[in-house]
């Protein structure tokens, strides 16, 4: 009688595979590995473009996507939830203003003046839409709120981030033309035409979790490199020495720290149940990109604007990073799918 063979054992690579994932999430060491290709190999010329509408269609199919897969009553549940809504708006535009302020306190010597500058420009700045929502949907959260949340954010700071600019740091905002129809262009057009499919396409979309998760993390790659290699190629790095930038990096996280701090026990505070507190969390604790590089150029000179960019761009980094495990190990500490609550 033949012998059953002895079942396979892992081989050394996928055991110590294994172990790495335990400690660090794919898809940051995904984000830092993007990172440095950003570094080393920016994207210029026609590989920028390139890179530039990739990113733009990849937003455009995440949140047709997203659209396709969420019924309409749970998009009228987050908008009519005013405690994360409200919660959403005082973190973006009361707190983390309050905290910029802030680190104006600090000595030169710790932080040259238009780190500080750039810092303060930080925190003034709308929420990100697109991981916001990304790693609100990742942790099992309310999309739908964070969606409302971020977009309503987004769509305000248009307006009131000039004016809080104009007032707080004493400049004169310009004209911020574009920068709305794109919004409304890329979001919430894609948005809802995905809602108006929805009653059609819902089910597969909702059924092929896959094509979410892939668009999920291709966006997030998608927008880190071209951040990262815009800001390579117009040369906001040179001149940066390693103990500016590491004062920078400590600043920036205690930021975000007191950010998710705020934002995770403020859910609480507010009565909000999990999934509206993940889209709390991961809607206010963010700051725009998108939206804070193109405001730059047009509210500041150009020697002051890579300056008050180069703030945005490490924030920007830091907070994908940091979301990116958190929303991983919020998912994984909700094993059964989150109902969406309307407040």
């Amino acid at each position: 009688m033949p012998v059953p063979p002895a079942p396979s054992t892992p081989g050394r690579w996928h055991r110590v595979w294994s172990a790495v994932k335990k400690w660090v999430d794919p898809l940051v060491m995904m984000i830092i590995a993007v990172f440095a290709l950003g570094l080393l190999a920016p994207a210029s010329g026609s590989l920028a473009t390139g890179v530039d509408r990739a990113s733009t269609v990849a937003v455009v199919v995440l949140f047709f996507l997203y659209g396709a897969r969420m019924s309409t009553t749970e998009v009228w549940a987050g908008l009519r939830n005013w405690r994360l809504q409200g919660g959403m708006l005082a973190a973006t535009y009361l707190i983390f203003p309050a905290l910029g302020l802030a680190v104006q306190l600090l000595p030169e010597s710790v932080l040259p003046g238009d780190l500080q500058t750039g810092l303060l420009y930080l925190s003034l700045l709308p929420s990100t839409i697109q991981s916001s929502v990304v790693f609100t949907s990742i942790a099992r959260g309310n999309v739908a709120g964070a969606i409302c949340g971020a977009t309503v954010s987004n769509v305000l700071g248009i307006v009131l981030t000039p004016l809080l600019v104009g007032l707080i740091m004493s400049r004169a905002g310009g004209p911020m033309g574009g920068s709305a129809g794109s919004t409304l262009l890329q979001l919430l057009l894609p948005f809802v035409i995905g809602q108006l499919v929805q009653p059609k396409i819902g089910n597969w979309v909702r059924s092929h979790k896959m094509v979410t998760l892939l668009t999920d993390r291709g966006t997030i790659l998608l927008v880190a490199y071209s951040s990262v290699s815009e800001a390579q190629v117009s040369g906001v790095w040179d001149g940066l020495t390693v103990v500016v930038l590491v004062a920078l990096l400590a600043v920036c996280a205690l930021l975000l720290a007191a950010m998710l701090l705020l934002t995770w026990n403020g859910g609480r505070w507010l009565g909000l149940e999990r999934p509206d507190r993940i889209a709390l969390l991961m809607c206010g604790s963010k700051k725009s990109l998108a939206t804070g590089l193109p405001m730059a150029s047009v509210l500041f000179g150009p020697v002051a604007a890579a300056g008050v960019a180069l703030p945005v761009i490490v924030f920007h980094q830091l907070q994908l990073a940091t979301c990116a495990v958190l929303a991983r190990r919020l998912a994984s500490a909700e094993p059964e799918p989150a109902r969406v609550v309307g407040g």
